[in-house]
C-alpha cells in the first residue's frame, strides 16, 4: 500500500472510540475564525518544536468545503489480515457505507471517516473544528508526527500514538494548568485509549490462534465463523465499540496501532518519559534502520507489497530499536 493511501486511515483509531471528554472547541473560541484556531495550532506547534518536531505543511489553512475524508476497505471473512497494509484488504474510494458494502459482497467491510490525512499538507477541516479539544490536539500532533519519520506504518502509527498521548497531557497541563478540567479529561482520555490499544491486541491474538487452527483443518469454516463471532463480540464490549459488529478488517486496521504499542511505550519509559530524547532516539533509528531492499534480499522476499515483507520489515526495525535501546542503556 502506498503511504498516501495508508494516510487515509491514519487517524481512524480515536475517531471511532472518542469519549465525551474535554469541552467542545466552540466553548473555548469560535474555531471558524482563523485567528482563533490558528492560535491553538501555533501553540501546539511551538510545543512540538520544543520536543524536536520539524515544521510541517499541515493545518495551515481551513477548508470550508471539506468536512472529512471517507475510507472503505473489504476482505474475505476467511482471512485475518495482518494490518491495514495487508493486501488482503482492498481499499477503495466510496462516499457512503452503502456504496462501500456494494464493493465487497459477502466480505468484511470497514467504512468510516477521518478528519485529516497526514503527509499531504492537510487543512483544518469542519469535523476537526466541531470536535472536542483533546481530539483536535491529538489529530494535530499525530499527523505532524507522521511527517517526522519514514518508519514502517505498523511501527509509526503506534509510535505516533505513544508520543501524542504523552505530548497531549504535557501540553494541556502547561496551557490550562494541573487539575483543570481540560487537563484531567485529556489524561483520562490518553489512559483509556492506551487500555483499548492493549485490548485490541489481546483479542486479535485470540483471532490469530483461531485462524491458525482453521488453516490446520482443526476447525471447519462454520466453526470458524461461530468462534470468531464470540471473540469479536467480547472485543466490541471491551473496546466500547458502538458502530455495529466488529469484523476482521476493523480489528486488523486497529491492530496497526496496537501490535507494537506496548514495546514502543517502554522505549519512552526507558527515556524517562522525556519526549525530546525519545523523538531524537527515533530519528536516530530512522537514519540507521535497514533498507527495504536489504530486508527483502536477506529474507528472500520478492515484493514490497506482500504481507511477508510488511512483517519482515517491521521485525527488522523493531530489532534495530531493541539494539539501540540496549546500547543507550549501557552508556
Amino acid at each position: 500500500m502506498i503511504r498516501g493511501l495508508a494516510c487515509r486511515i491514519a487517524v481512524l483509531t480515536l475517531l471511532a472510540l472518542l469519549p465525551a471528554a474535554c469541552a467542545p472547541l466552540q466553548e473555548l473560541f469560535d474555531p471558524r475564525v482563523p485567528a482563533e484556531w490558528r492560535a491553538l495550532v501555533e501553540g501546539i506547534r511551538g510545543f512540538e518544536q520544543r520536543i524536536g518536531f520539524r515544521p510541517t505543511g499541515n493545518f495551515l489553512t481551513f477548508s470550508e468545503g471539506r468536512s472529512h475524508y471517507p475510507f472503505c476497505g473489504y476482505a474475505s471473512r476467511l482471512v485475518l489480515p495482518y494490518s491495514y497494509e495487508d493486501p488482503a484488504i482492498h481499499w477503495r474510494d466510496a462516499e457512503t457505507k452503502e456504496e462501500c458494502a456494494g464493493l465487497g459482497a459477502d466480505a468484511d467491510i470497514y467504512f468510516g471517516r477521518v478528519e485529516a490525512m497526514g503527509e499531504i499538507g492537510t487543512p483544518v477541516t469542519l469535523s476537526m473544528v466541531s470536535s472536542r479539544l483533546d481530539r483536535f490536539i491529538y489529530v494535530v500532533i499525530h499527523e505532524d508526527c507522521h511527517d517526522q519519520f519514514d518508519l514502517p506504518y505498523g511501527i509509526e502509527e503506534a509510535l505516533c500514538n505513544v508520543l501524542a498521548y504523552k505530548a497531549m497531557a504535557v501540553f494541556v497541563d502547561e496551557k490550562f494548568g494541573a487539575n483543570a478540567r481540560e487537563d484531567r479529561a485529556t489524561r483520562r482520555h490518553a489512559e483509556l485509549e492506551s487500555r483499548r490499544t492493549r485490548a485490541t491486541k489481546d483479542y486479535y491474538d485470540q483471532l490469530e490462534l483461531l485462524y491458525a487452527r482453521h488453516a490446520r483443518n482443526e476447525v471447519s469454516a462454520d466453526g470458524l465463523m461461530r468462534e470468531r463471532a464470540w471473540i469479536l463480540a467480547k472485543a466490541g464490549w471491551s473496546m466500547s465499540w458502538k458502530y455495529g459488529p466488529l469484523n476482521n478488517v476493523i480489528i486488523a486496521s486497529h491492530m496497526t496501532y496496537s501490535r507494537h504499542y506496548a514495546f514502543l511505550e517502554s522505549v519512552l519509559d526507558a527515556h524517562h518519559g522525556d519526549l525530546a530524547r525519545t523523538v531524537a532516539f527515533f530519528r536516530h533509528v530512522d537514519r540507521i534502520k535497514p533498507s527495504p531492499a536489504a530486508v527483502m534480499q536477506r529474507r528472500g522476499i520478492a515484493s514490497e507489497k506482500s504481507v511477508e515483507f510488511i512483517r519482515a520489515y517491521e521485525e527488522a526495525v523493531i530489532d534495530t530499536i531493541r539494539r539501540e535501546v540496549a546500547a543507550s542503556l549501557r552508556k
